[in-house]
């Protein structure tokens, strides 16, 4: 009898070592399974933040130029933010040194934010750079600005000397010219625009302001009719002409004046882009006879600075595209 009983507690603690040992081996098995995922996890996490320092890496090189810095610049300023734009000339300055193209951009940055004098004093620093069309222009502007016409003009055909293919540059000359009662020397530069930028807006509006003020409705009709000038925009250089005709201010009677650096404010800033459609063949915009009397006009404030915005303000990079064919020759809004 013991010897049965003793034999049936052997049975029973066998069958628990059995089990104990099974169990033991599951939980290894489990606790080898956990430790290999928490393993994988770990070099995944690590691959992932080896590709995300290689993406930065990549991406840091990639700004970390003085080019691109300068072209990153260039477009805050496109967009308008001409105050955030002067922090960052300074720390490009800080960093790579001064250059004539940071120069431009911190002198039409000044402009466009009112400070007038320290502007003016960075577009002198331009003359003896290769940027020195740029510094004339820049110059014409502030001229405008303060309605020195006839200054503008002078400083206008010095830029025009040096890049005389820029479109933007020829079209502020030839609206100048009509600011100053220039009326006749208004037509060459104006035409110029138009043919080297057919697609400028600015281009467009100054020459039928010129062909209404000197008395060719006719063409100046075909001219907005062919690049579907909105009717506001149409009355707008109408009334604009006939004041340049009396020689009454621009904005004497309250209508959103046309201002330098191009006279292409006529478009409200919900209309789309002109497009240009070619006039009909066998037309000619513009004569050489009847111009009206010289012009006895009131200052006028210019784009930037507290004027109504022009279309390269509007649409910065189709204007800019589109009137600068030389590489120094950048619009400045």
């Amino acid at each position: 009898m013991k010897t049965l009983a003793t034999s049936i507690r052997s049975r029973r603690a066998g069958r628990m070592l059995a089990c104990a040992a099974a169990t033991l081996a599951v939980l290894a098995m489990a606790g080898c399974g956990t430790l290999k995922d928490q393993y994988a996890a770990s070099n995944d996490a690590q691959q992932r933040a080896a590709a995300e320092a290689a993406v930065d890496t990549k991406a840091g090189a990639a700004i970390d130029t003085k080019a691109t810095y300068l072209r990153l610049v260039e477009q805050m300023q496109n967009e308008g933010l001409w105050f955030a734009s002067l922090a960052h000339i300074d720390a490009l300055e800080q960093r790579w040194g001064v250059s004539p193209e940071s120069t431009r951009a911190r002198a039409d940055a000044l402009r466009q934010t009112g400070q007038a004098a320290p502007s003016e004093a960075a577009y002198k620093r331009l003359m003896g750079t290769p940027l020195e069309s740029a510094g004339y222009r820049g110059l014409g502007l502030l001229a405008g600005a303060r309605g020195s016409y006839a200054e503008a003009v002078q400083l206008f055909k010095q830029a025009q000397r040096q890049t005389p293919t820029d479109a933007l540059l020829l079209s502020d000359l030839g609206y100048a010219n009509l600011r100053a009662g220039q009326i006749a020397d208004a037509r060459l530069p104006l035409m110029q625009a138009l043919q080297l930028s057919p697609n400028n807006t600015q281009a467009q509006a100054n020459l039928a302001l010129y062909l209404e003020a000197t008395d060719q409705s006719e063409q100046a009709n075909r001219l907005m009719e062919a690049n579907r000038m909105p009717a506001a925009s149409r009355a707008a250089v109408r009334e604009a002409a006939q004041q340049l005709r009396t020689g009454a201010p621009l904005a004497a009677t309250g209508a959103a004046p046309l201002v330098a650096p191009s006279a292409a404010s006529l478009a409200t800033p919900s209309a789309a882009p002109l497009a240009v459609r070619p006039l009909p063949s066998g037309t000619t915009l513009a004569r050489d006879d009847a111009a009206p009397p010289p012009l006895a006009l009131k200052a006028s404030r210019w784009a930037g600075m507290g004027g109504v915005r022009t279309a390269s303000q509007l649409n910065p990079s189709t204007a800019d595209s589109a009137a600068s064919p030389n590489p120094t020759a950048r619009a400045t809004p």
